[in-house]
Formats: structure tokens, sequence, C-alpha cells
């Protein structure tokens, strides 16, 4: 099975980007898809994060499975995280962002207006990995269309800086992938969600990871969309894809099948879904 990898030039720049000015802002709001929150985070802002303070931002939560979503906010507040779940499309609770960032800067803004500072500025960096929405949050944020959007991966290239409100400063940075997945499980979620350029993976191949997590977790979505029925849950993942590209009108086009299965899945035809639950390993998904 071939590996998903996708990690173009502007990425190994976006990184020393974001290492040259992490000293500049104050706390960074880390933006994931809800549908794959750890699977979308890059582990190498980690290390390039260090100690600031965070706040976890789970986007497109009207597309992910709200009780796993609940889960998963709790999870990253167990970690020591600020943490909130959003719909940026729809601008849904986007002003908590800077409420939090507000409560996270108590202690700095205090010290800054002992020393007479009136309106001490909050200087917040937006990163994540692409297509995760970081774009459209900050276009929300600042209430202006100005950082580029696109549903689709690698749109930012560059940074900027974006000013929210007299007090609350973003910068925003190109979506990071990294080198090399540490699964290919998370390669295909990823894959499955849209964070990679569809021209990099095999339709064929993603599909049957989507149909087969939707089999486990989801067979009421699939009765629903394809008309499936009980007796075709119980076949192997690869005989249903059949039966649903015959179905479904495809003739013998497999692939095309499987690529009707992720966009059903991305624009919400399929229901509310998340692909992982917190705590849960690579293996134990698989």
């Amino acid at each position: 099975m071939a590996q998903i990898q996708w990690f173009p030039g502007h990425m190994a720049k976006a990184r020393k980007q974001v290492q040259e000015k992490i000293k500049q802002v104050d706390l960074v709001l880390e933006v994931v898809d809800a549908r794959t929150p750890e699977s979308s985070r890059n582990p190498m802002l980690d290390e390039l994060v260090a100690d600031k303070p965070r706040i976890m931002v789970l986007n497109k939560q009207d597309l992910a499975d709200p009780a796993l979503t609940a889960a998963w906010v709790q999870y990253y507040q167990d970690q020591g995280f600020a943490a909130i779940a959003i719909d940026a499309q729809h601008a849904k609770r986007l002003q908590k962002i800077p409420q939090l960032a507000t409560k996270l800067m108590a202690e700095k803004i205090a010290r800054k207006k002992a020393r007479g500072i009136r309106n001490p500025m909050i200087k917040a960096m937006c990163i994540g990995i692409p297509n995760v929405g970081k774009s459209t949050v900050l276009n929300r944020l600042v209430r202006r269309n100005i950082a580029v959007t696109g549903n689709k991966p690698g749109v930012t290239k560059n940074q900027q800086w974006l000013k929210a409100s007299d007090n609350f400063q973003l910068l925003d940075t190109p979506g990071i992938l990294w080198p090399k997945f540490a699964s290919q499980t998370i390669g295909m979620r990823l894959a499955f969600t849209g964070a990679i350029a569809d021209a990099v993976f095999q339709e064929d191949m993603v599909g049957l990871y989507g149909l087969t997590y939707f089999m486990a977790h989801y067979p009421a979505a699939l009765k629903k969309a394809y008309h499936v029925t009980d007796d075709d849950l119980n076949e192997a993942p690869h005989d249903l894809l059949v039966k649903l590209t015959k179905s479904q009108g495809f003739a013998k086009a497999y692939d095309r099948m499987a690529e009707r299965l992720i966009f059903d899945a991305r624009q919400g035809k399929l229901g509310r879904f998340t692909l992982e639950k917190p705590g849960e390993t690579d293996a134990d998904a698989e």
C-alpha cells in the first residue's frame, strides 16, 4: 500500500518563519479539525511553540460527532490547554476566543497596566495544518475577509498580521504538515477530511478506509445515504464498495465511488462524524 505524504517546499519555509516569529507573540491559537483533533495536530509545533500559552480551537464542529467533540475539548483541558469547539463558517462562539486569550494573559496584562500601559495589546499566532480553517477563523475574528481562504489545503503561503480589536492582534501563518506521518492511519484520516491535496493519494484506498470506519462506527449514515442494509454491513468493506459502485451507477469504476464517498463525507452528506477518540492509539483504530 502506497504511503500518503505531502510536504511542499513552502511548508519548510513556513516552519522557519514560525520559529522566527514565536518570540513576538503572547500566545498561540492552534486550530485543528474537530473530526480529527489529534491527527490534525503537527507534532513539530510543540517544539516550535515551546511554553507559550495555547488555545486549542476545534474548528468544523458542525461536521463532527458532538459527543466526541465534547470529549476532545475535555481531553485538551485536562492536558493543561484552554480549548473551545467552534464552527468558523457561521461565526458561532468565535468571540469566546478573545475572552479566553484575555483570561490566559490576565497576569501579563495586569503587569503592563501597573506600568502605565492603558490598553495592553495581546498578540497571538494562529497555527495549524492545511485546510483546518485557520484563515476562516481569522477572518471572522477581524470581521473582514483579509486572510486568504479556500476549500483546499495549502492556500495561505505567507504570514500576515491582522487586527481583531484595539487590544487583540493575530498573526496568520501557512498550514504546515510534517515530513513523515507516524502511521498510515494518520495519513488516511487527513486525506479523508481534505487536509492533503487530493492529487497525492489514491481515491479507492482512502475511500475504502472511510467506508470501513463508517461501517464500524456510523452504519446508520451509510443506510441513509446509500440505502445499505444490515446484510450489506456484514460484508467485507471491499465487497460493499463493489456493491455500492454498481448501485450508485458507477458500473465498475470503484475509484469514482470511493471519490463520491470521500466528498459526501466532507460535505456533511453522511452526517456528523469523528475519526478518532481521546486516548485511542492508531493500533486501536486499525
